[in-house]
């Protein structure tokens, strides 16, 4: 129940109650409404400014796992560039380099991509900046990857080929040291048996019995196994590839045939002295590239180091050749 107020009228010198017209009363009441509402909007400003909704909670909380993960997924990205950089050393000084191929360019390395804006689509979020750099990173990353991965495989392809080249290579002394009786004649300036005139010896003369084995130099294809070349009798040429052809003279008899592959060390004929041969020896020769070269720089695959020396010393001697 509201109080009832008086107020004193100097002029009937008595009190008189005070009468609140109605529409002064219905003018407070909407003041009233009003500066409530003005103080609550304030109220519900200052607490969206200091206190967190709980979806405003859960989207803080979401964007910063987001921010940990760029975080953890650019060390990871350090990690991978400074594993891969290690590996892009070794391939451009110890691979490429055992292998003869060109070192590749860090700039070709680290090149990054062209063209278009590329990612226009990350813009526009809080974290925009890390996103875009991120995915630069990462993409970066993976074309580095690539690069390195295809010189991988041109080594990989150059080292098949380069162990077939070592394979091929007539590389051993066509007759074992222990059948052998003696080194006859080396390369060079010779006496010849029959004319008794010094001309030039383009092989090497190996003396053995009759039947010992003739074993393949090198991998290779039998081009010819016949008597059909002037003064080498029954012989076997073996062709290796890359330029190198070996030739084996005066065979008693053949194990081979023509167009058969052969793998080093293969049994492929026996000691005779068909031909222009004055005893049973094996005569050999190497070509590169259609020329004859000493075959003494090539028997670093089954001579040790005193044999090969004692196999040099022999085969410098200028003495009378068998063939």
């Amino acid at each position: 129940m509201s109080k009832v107020k008086y107020y004193y009228d100097s002029e009937t010198l008595s009190y008189r109650k005070i009468e609140r017209k109605k529409g002064k009363t219905i003018k407070f009441g909407m003041l009233f409404l009003l500066a409530s509402a003005l103080f609550a909007f304030l109220i519900l400003f200052i607490a969206s400014q200091y206190i967190e909704s709980p979806r405003e909670r859960a989207l803080k909380h979401e964007l910063a796992n987001l921010q940990l993960q760029y975080d953890v997924l650019n060390k990871n990205i350090d990690n991978a560039f400074a594993a891969l950089e290690s590996v892009e050393e070794r391939d451009n000084n110890i691979y490429r380099l055992y292998f003869e191929a060109n070192p590749i360019p860090m700039e070709q390395r680290r090149a990054g991509f062209g063209g278009i804006y590329r990612y226009k689509k990350y813009e526009g979020f809080d974290n925009s900046k890390l996103i875009i750099e991120s995915n630069k990173r990462l993409e970066l990353l993976q074309k580095a990857i690539d690069v390195q991965s295809r010189s991988l495989d041109e080594i990989k392809i150059l080292a098949e080929d380069k162990e077939k080249f070592l394979s091929a290579i007539p590389a051993i002394q066509p007759v074992r040291n222990e059948d052998l009786k003696h080194m006859a004649s080396g390369y060079g300036y010779r006496t010849d048996p029959f004319t008794k005139v010094r001309k030039f010896h383009y092989g090497m003369d190996f003396t053995a019995p009759r039947g010992t084995p003739v074993y393949a130099t090198g991998d290779g294809v039998v081009k010819r196994a016949d008597a059909n070349s002037s003064g080498y009798g029954k012989h076997i040429r073996i062709d290796h590839g890359y330029g190198y052809v070996s030739l084996y003279a005066h065979l008693y008899r053949y194990n081979v045939k023509a167009n058969q592959k052969v793998k080093r060390g293969d049994l492929i004929g026996y000691v005779g002295s068909t031909g222009r041969s004055e005893a049973p020896h094996l005569h050999y020769e190497v070509f590169k590239d259609g020329d004859r070269i000493n075959p003494i720089n090539f028997y670093y695959g089954n001579l040790t180091a005193e044999e090969y020396a004692r196999l040099l010393e022999k085969a410098s001697l200028e003495n009378q050749s068998l063939d």
